[in-house]
């Protein structure tokens, strides 16, 4: 018997699971962890290190999810472990500004093109929330335009047609969610410029587009080429403002994001994850002259207690000035090409048909024979067979992400040998579900 099998026959895993259900609606604090989308009982994990997690019955997986892509350096990197225990030494939380602050704010603006100012927050939901409300305030419009299969957290404007755990659980709106607010919320396919333009001609009142420049919460879906322009040039002719939502590419394609490597600028960038280095962490930024509307200096107002917290600064700071490293793209870059090609044909060589969407170091493969573009293409693909898959990887030692619509990230500690043991797994797991 497995290792797999006998945590799903009764592990530690299972058995804090079923005290989770208890105490935590459907036992987890994030609906995606909770397995819904492959089926099973999810892994509970004790320690994690490197490119490595290991669950709390000493099972150890190469990992692809990477705290959902902060973890850019891999886990538990010395120099980040180095940099907090100094923090930690001065304190978790003042309430007060701090030299970090400053500094993190400087290295943010030094690498993405667009920003001139930034203000920090504590999540990527914060993020967009805020500069929604900042755009709104700074137009004096009310809608907002958003792309199908596109999640930017769980603010009750954008929890319409939302990918990630929403498309997951099959709930593209959320109860309570007044209607009133998903009116304002226009929604538009994906790589579609033809659609943007045609929802700006039947509405006036648009504030803001946002989009995912990379999306990752239906599956990595890139842009098509032109894509981003044609919607930079579409909202700058209709006056409406472009929010970027970088929580996910911010810092992991390019150091200066998803507008550094398509050379696309938008008017507000919103970030998290690799900012924080692995804590919790959002950012908000844009030039100075829209910027300075937010409070203190402005009057659209937005605070928070916990808002540039020591810690957080410091591990993302000591994370962001390790990526100056140009290297870095360039090794992860070539580990993404090893490791997706090396899977492509695992699954050729069992007879399956996937496609593998991948812009530098994140990834996704969809079981379907059709390329992947947006959200309708990616729900076309077989969601039975990528938990089949899943949980053949899981026992082959590789923990991906529990959904069809999630990217996955690779670190810089995902070394050769790793990534072909992965390959190689992936090859057995093929198998096993081709029966």
């Amino acid at each position: 018997m497995s290792s797999a099998q006998k945590d799903e026959r009764g592990g530690r895993s299972e058995e804090l699971f079923a005290r989770a259900i208890e105490l935590m609606p459907g036992g987890v604090n994030s609906p995606v962890r909770a397995f819904r989308g492959v089926g099973g009982t999810p892994r509970f994990i004790r320690s994690a290190k490197g490119a490595e997690m290991t669950d709390v019955d000493g099972k150890t997986y190469i990992d692809y999810v990477g705290s959902w892509g902060p973890m850019i350096l891999g886990h538990a990197d010395e120099e980040v472990l180095s940099a907090l225990r100094d923090a930690l030494a001065h304190g978790t939380s003042y309430g007060a500004p701090t030299e970090l602050e400053v500094l993190m704010a400087e290295e943010i603006r030094d690498a993405v093109p667009s920003v001139e100012m930034v203000r920090m927050v504590n999540s990527g939901t914060e993020a967009t929330m805020s500069a929604i409300r900042l755009a709104r305030g700074l137009t004096g419009r009310n809608k907002l335009v958003k792309f199908e299969g596109c999640y930017h957290g769980h603010g009750d404007s954008l929890l319409v047609k939302a990918g990630s755990g929403v498309a997951t659980l099959g709930l593209p709106d959320s109860p309570g969610v007044p209607a009133t607010l998903a009116q304002n919320t226009i929604t538009v396919s994906f790589n579609d410029a033809e659609g943007l333009e045609r929802v700006f001609d039947e509405h006036e009142d648009i504030a803001a587009v946002i989009i995912e420049p990379v999306v990752g919460n239906m599956g990595c879906v890139p842009p098509r080429e032109g894509y981003l322009e044609s919607v930079r040039e579409i909202t700058k002719r209709r006056d409406a403002l472009l929010i970027f939502d970088e929580v996910m590419t911010g810092f992991r394609l390019a150091r200066g994001g998803a507008q550094e490597l398509y050379k696309v600028m938008p008017d507000i960038t919103t970030m998290g994850k690799i900012i924080g280095g692995g804590l919790p962490v959002g950012a908000y930024g844009a030039s100075r002259d829209i910027m300075n509307h937010i409070a203190p200096a402005g009057n659209i107002y937005q605070a928070g207690t916990l808002s540039g917290n020591p810690l957080a600064m410091m591990a993302g700071l000591t994370t962001l000035r390790r990526l100056r490293d140009k290297s870095i793209y360039e090794r992860l870059e070539r580990a993404g090409e090893r490791l997706c090609n090396g899977l492509t044909g695992a699954a050729r060589e069992a007879g399956f048909e996937t496609v593998t969407n991948r812009v530098g170091s994140m990834w996704t493969s969809f079981f379907t024979g059709e390329p992947v573009t947006d959200w309708t293409s990616a729900a076309r693909s077989n969601r039975e067979l990528y938990g089949k898959f899943f949980h053949a990887m899981l026992e082959e030692g590789v923990y991906l992400a529990p959904s069809q619509f999630e990217a996955a990230f690779i670190s810089t500690a995902h070394t050769d040998e790793l990534l072909d043991r992965t390959i190689e797994a992936g090859r057995k797991a093929f198998r096993k579900v081709a029966g």
